[in-house]
Order: structure tokens, then sequence, then C-alpha cells
């Protein structure tokens, strides 16, 4: 399966683990990644809320480099804000073909111009494995069940809402997918309250105490759920849920030292990847329970 490959600014930025892991996971799910790296951010946040069309043309930008990867199935990116941001883009340049036109105008000096097709998609890699892929072939790649792992799942707020805009109409699961693929690779999934809230990440430059509040309450509510760890496909709730969680911790006014992963990690933990390989050294709050759990589950 061949894809055009959008890593987005943060995981070849603040977070290289999550780079790292995926071009790790690729192989060994039979996915042919073809980097995007003369692509542009989404512009997520800061343009999008300042000049839409500058926004807008920077993701056509990126839509059309993709739509000149000979071969690839469709665009493949790894991070659920990306997602969010590129799929708002995508409905207004599909919707009116004048506005396209215009918005093309602007690359016409690259030779670029995205075109509106229905078989053409964007998926984040959560989507992809579990719709392009698919579970029943995930299980077959496994070859290190996570058994008595308790995985708490976090979306972020980018790809489970708005739900129209999103897809859900034809795949009204998505919402529980990380709950799927956790259960496939034999570990547990856990309930818990902020599994589908926002990470707090987008207002922590205006409100801090707010933001960490929010990223603490939602470790705190997986602790006491008895999970071993929080996974997400989301990069920008990793930073607020693992770079500021020790922070987050003096706002809650409790411990914390939850463990959050980045969801090609977890993949690769159950493919038999190298937890060194996939970059688990490099978060703020140590994986290293994680770790021995995985080794002590791989040896019985």
């Amino acid at each position: 399966m061949k894809v055009a490959y959008w890593p987005g600014c943060v995981s070849r930025g603040f977070t290289p683990e999550l780079h790292g892991s995926m071009a790790a996971v690729a192989p060994l799910l039979d996915i042919e990644l073809v980097e995007l790296d003369r692509a542009n951010c989404c512009g997520a946040g800061v343009i999008a809320e300042h000049n839409q069309e500058l926004v807008d043309s920077l993701n056509a930008r990126t839509f059309a480099m993709a739509q000149g990867v000979e071969g690839a199935i469709g665009m493949m990116n790894i991070c659920s804000t990306c997602q969010g941001a590129q799929t708002e883009c995508k409905e207004r340049l599909d919707a009116d073909e004048a506005y396209r036109d215009h918005v093309n105008g602007h690359l016409t000096p690259e030779g670029l111009a995205y075109k509106r097709s229905g078989a053409w998609w964007n998926k984040n890699f959560l989507w992809l494995l579990v719709e392009e892929i698919g579970l029943d072939a995930l299980r077959e790649r496994v070859v290190r069940p996570l058994e008595g792992l308790r995985v708490a799942p976090f979306y972020g707020c980018y790809i489970v809402r708005p739900t129209e805009r999103l897809g859900y109409h034809e795949h009204p699961e998505r919402d529980g997918y990380l709950e799927q693929v956790i259960e496939a690779i034999g570990a547990t999934p856990v309930e818990y309250a902020g599994s589908h809230k926002c990470c707090g990440f987008p207002v922590i430059t205006m409100n801090r105490e707010t933001s960490l509040r929010q990223s603490g309450r939602h470790m705190a509510d997986a602790i006491d759920a008895g999970a071993d760890c929080v996974v997400t496909p989301c990069p920008l709730c990793h930073l607020n849920l693992d770079l500021q969680q020790p922070d987050a911790a003096r706002y809650v006014e409790r411990d914390l030292g939850m463990p959050v992963l980045h969801f090609p990690q977890m993949i690769g933990l159950a493919l038999g990847i190298d937890p060194k390989t996939l970059g688990l050294n490099k978060h703020v709050v140590k994986t290293g329970a994680v770790q021995r759990k995985v080794a002590e589950l791989t040896a019985a």
C-alpha cells in the first residue's frame, strides 16, 4: 500500500519519536510512505484564525503534492489536529469551484493544482489502519500481544468532531477505533471520562492554568481508572499530556506520572519493535513501567 505521507510539523520538531516510530512501523504493515518533505504547515490555530485564504492555499498545495505521488492510494497523516484542519479546508475547496480555482491560482508558479476527486482521501494513520488494512490483518502481524496492558485512549478534538465533516456518516465507529485497535493487539482499553475531550492545548498560550488543569484532570481520571498508559494519535495532545504533565500535576494538586504513548509507538510494541527504536526513552514522563510490563508479558 503506497501513500503520500504528511507527517506534520510537530512530529518533525517537538516529537521526533513519533516520526521515527511511524517509519519503523510502516514496513511491518506493508505501507510504503512517500514523505511530502516540501509540504507546509496545515495552519491549524493561528494562521486559520487570521487568514482563511492563506490556510486553504497552504493545504491545497499539500493536497496537490500528494495527488502527484504516482501509485499512491491516498494521503496519510499522523496528527489528529492536521486531520481536522485539512478536512475543513478540503470541504471548502470541494464545495466551491470558483474559490478552488482562485486558490489554485496561488499554486500556479509551482505548477501545482488541487483537483477535486471523490476517490481521493486524506486519512489519519488510525483511520487507515482500521479501514484500509483492517483489524484482522493487524492481528495476524502481532508478534508481541500486549495482554495485561491497560491502555487509556485519548483521541483529541479534531478527529472526533464535527462528525459530519469528518465522515462519520460513512464510518460511524471512528470514535471507537482506538478501543478496537487496543483490543486487536491484545491490550485492554480503559474507559474514563476524558477520552474524547479536549487536551487543553489550544488555549495554553492564553490561559495556561485552565489548559493544564484540563490535561491534568484527564491524566488523573486515567490513573483512577487503572490505566498503565495513555495512547493518542495527536502529537499536540501529546505535548500537553506528556511534556506539560509535571506542571499539570501542580494544578490538580496530586501526583500523576502517567506515560503517554504515540499511537504508532503502541502499534510498534505489538509488532515486536524494540522500545528504544520507537523512541520510548524520549518522553518527559518516563515509560519504563510500560516497557517492563511489556517485557514481562513477552517473557511469560
